[in-house]
């Protein structure tokens, strides 16, 4: 399970006392959940209605940051292009695996100082995972023009002989050249009718040089023949080609152009090798970030929403549970039933979408008697 619920509930006589009775009701008896204790720092708490404003900037800050580690972490999915199975082993966070990385979390002092406010923390969030972005948007923006118009000079280079490129087939002495009278055609002839090609192609026009003909290539459908004529039958020639179901193609014999076509490819080949490892790395580093920033707003959200809750002194346990996934409703029933007493108006358990209500931002979370966060850990959706 790459789920996580992240929870607050308030301290007893000590918020060891609230550890031990979640504990108790989760673990010990019915293996309902893996449960972590998850250590919040001591924060600034600051006035109320600044924590009442944090709340809901926290809200869209966590949709906008989760959305930008998916991003990376989709991006780097798509770069690894054949090696997708590599993916989760790019995936770290401090060098770490994801799941070990929430279920020890430490808040990173020097990254985002304590002693600065919550809503100065948040902003230091907010413009680092802008900064990534950014950033991404820019770094994917070249590569992808670069694989596009590689891709694109390898599909000229591959498919039906009646569409691409003839330049690495022939070869210069296919050609008849600069003759002033004669002129070499190259004729897409389809398997099934090589024979009635051999029986006519010199009757198709007058003036075609008998016993001209070479097949030059062959795909698995048709081969591509060459045909010597004089320049003036080839508008006949054509048109009567096209009669018997073979295809001439428009192919101009051009040393220049087709050397300065190898060399644009191999190029955007080296280019691209080039620009693969950096860009990699910067996708490691950058969605360790962005998912440490994630994670840190995820425990700025539970101290605000405790507070706010629980008043003040802060006096509240965090607890990081990862649920068993075919016990996830009974896990539910047992929080409900261990919280309730918090909060009599969450009897009914309000869903987002049976209550739309304008102004109440519940950020499409359920509402639960205790504080409540999911984290899912599973960022990839491989098409």
């Amino acid at each position: 399970m790459t789920e996580f619920w992240l929870i607050s509930a308030p301290g007893e006589k000590t918020c060891q006392q609230t550890w031990d009775k979640l504990m108790m009701a989760t673990t010990r008896t019915n293996n309902l959940s893996t449960n972590n204790k998850f250590n919040i720092p001591d924060l600034k708490v600051g006035t109320l209605d600044v924590l009442v404003g944090l709340s809901d900037e926290l809200a869209k800050l966590d949709s906008f940051v989760e959305s930008v580690v998916k991003k990376v972490a989709q991006y780097m999915a798509d770069v690894l292009e054949d090696s997708r199975d590599k993916v989760q082993e790019n995936l770290l966070a401090n060098g770490v695996d994801l799941i070990t990385y929430i279920t020890r979390f430490q808040w990173d002092m020097a990254k985002y100082p304590i002693k600065q406010s919550l809503k100065n923390i948040s902003e230091i969030i907010s413009k680092q995972v802008t900064q990534i972005d950014n950033d991404l948007k820019a770094r994917a923006s070249a590569y992808n023009n670069l694989k596009g118009n590689l891709q694109n000079l390898e599909r000229k280079n591959a498919g039906s002989l009646l569409t691409r490129s003839l330049a690495d087939i022939v070869k210069k002495e296919d050609f008849v050249l600069d003759s002033e009278y004669l002129v070499t055609l190259l004729v897409v002839v389809p398997k099934t009718s090589y024979a009635d090609w051999q029986k006519t192609y010199e009757t198709l026009a007058e003036m075609v040089v008998p016993r001209s003909t070479n097949l030059l290539f062959e795909d698995q459908d048709s081969g591509l023949f060459s045909v010597t004529l004089f320049r003036k039958a080839v508008d006949d020639f054509r048109h009567k080609a096209r009669e018997n179901k073979f295809v001439v193609r428009d192919f101009q014999y051009n040393e220049e152009e087709m050397k300065a076509d190898k060399e644009e490819m191999t190029r955007l080949s080296t280019d691209k090798k080039k620009q693969f490892g950096p860009l990699v790395r910067w996708l490691k580093v950058n969605f360790s970030e962005a998912f440490i920033a994630w994670i840190h707003i995820k425990a700025l959200r539970v101290f605000v929403e405790s507070v706010l809750r629980y008043g003040l002194p802060v006096n509240f346990q965090a607890m990081l549970l990862q649920p068993n996934k075919k016990n996830m409703k009974k896990l539910r029933e047992v929080l409900y039933d261990l919280y309730k007493h918090l909060d009599s108006s969450a009897a009914a358990i309000i869903d987002q979408s049976a209550m739309d209500i304008p102004g109440l931002n519940l950020s499409q979370q359920e509402y639960y008697p205790y504080v409540y966060y999911k984290i899912d850990c599973n960022l990839l959706d491989f098409k």
